[in-house]
């Protein structure tokens, strides 16, 4: 199995633990044993627990984020919430050990705060609808913020809910998230108020400092629902957009394996000018360290030939001064009153 088949296993195996234990309940020593490995493995490919924990909290998340984003593609609002709905739905329904770790705990290891950043980043893009559905409809855009969070909130708290009962199904479930959504929505009062049993007391003492104020004005009628005809248009809208976006993913995935190609053959490249400049810099090595040695043979022969002249040069040396200790031993030697002739028998001949 390569480095990267084993950091899949590792990932799966830790997904399914997490989501069954939550990371408190989760060690190092179970996603070893469980995957038939030593805890050094786990340790070399993540650093210890945390390090698993964060990469499986991050591909849940980016899986998540990535299939509310295309549903919030969609031109009209109506469509945009159904499948926001829906997509929420079907990641509960088709990754619920996902779910479940994103939900169970937002631990430190995590490093954002799981499902209550990825909340707030949902919520952040349908700010942005709301503001143009509250220019639409003459609602002051500043409450968007708000009202985007109780949205989001909704569909996540039922996306929850509907974890563990699982019943109905998931277009029912976001059947009727929308209808509560969107029917709330088009009768939506300008300036709502709150109820007054939830300030009996401030209104109590309230009218006995104050006059009694005018009662409000009537909110506006709310606005009509979609017609069938619209809602006809709406499908068909909702078909084109399903194909344009299946056409728009399949020129990617082939633009992708055109990049994945060109990136290969620039990989294969890359390899090969360094497998030449590898050969070539062993064999620039290869001579350089002949010439060394040349040079070292050559250093040690002028050295030898140095040592011989020197010997010889000394052994010349020593035989010159030995003769002339010769000639002064016998010119020592000799007595008095000897002839010429006398001392030349006795010399040394050279």
């Amino acid at each position: 199995m390569s480095g990267k088949e084993r950091r899949e296993q590792l990932i799966q195996i830790s997904r399914t633990l997490f989501a069954e234990k939550g990371f408190d309940g989760t060690s190092v020593e179970e996603i070893a044993a469980t995957a038939n490995v030593s805890k050094p493995v786990v340790y070399e490919h993540f650093g210890g627990k945390e390090g698993v924990y964060a990469v499986v909290v991050d591909r849940e998340m980016q899986k998540l984020l990535g299939m509310v984003t295309e549903a919030l593609s969609a031109s009209h609002a109506l469509i945009k919430l159904e499948r926001a709905a829906l997509a929420l739905l079907a990641y509960v329904e088709e990754n619920s050990e996902g779910f479940r770790i994103l939900v169970r705990d937002s631990h430190a290891a995590s490093g954002t705060g799981t499902f209550a950043s990825l909340i707030n980043d949902i919520a952040s893009q349908v700010e942005d609808v709301m503001v143009d559905q509250f220019a639409e409809r003459g609602y002051d855009p500043k409450l968007a913020p708000m009202y985007a969070q109780m949205l989001v909130g909704m569909v996540a708290l039922t996306g929850q809910w509907w974890l563990d009962v699982r019943r109905p199904s998931r277009e029912e479930v976001a059947a009727h998230l929308v209808n509560l959504a969107w029917n709330g929505l088009t009768g939506l009062a300008p300036t709502p108020r709150l109820t007054s049993s939830s300030h009996l007391l401030e209104q109590r003492q309230a009218a006995l400092l104050t006059p009694p104020s005018p009662p409000p004005s009537p909110a506006p009628a709310p606005a009509a629902r979609p017609t069938d005809k619209e809602a006809r248009e709406a499908e068909k809208a909702r078909e084109r957009e399903l194909k344009e976006q299946e056409k728009a993913r399949e020129r990617e995935l082939k633009e992708q394996e055109k990049i994945r190609e060109r990136e290969l053959k620039e990989q294969e490249k890359i390899r090969e000018r360094e497998r030449r400049e590898a050969e070539k810099l062993a064999r620039e090595q290869e001579k350089a360290r002949a010439r060394e040695q040349r040079e070292r043979e050559r250093l040690l022969k002028e050295q030898e030939r140095i040592r011989e002249r020197e010997l010889k040069e000394q052994e010349k040396i020593r035989a010159k001064e030995a003769r002339t200790a010769g000639r002064q031993a016998v010119q020592q030697a000799q007595p008095s009153g000897w002839s010429g002739e006398d001392r030349g028998k006795l010399e040394p001949s050279e």
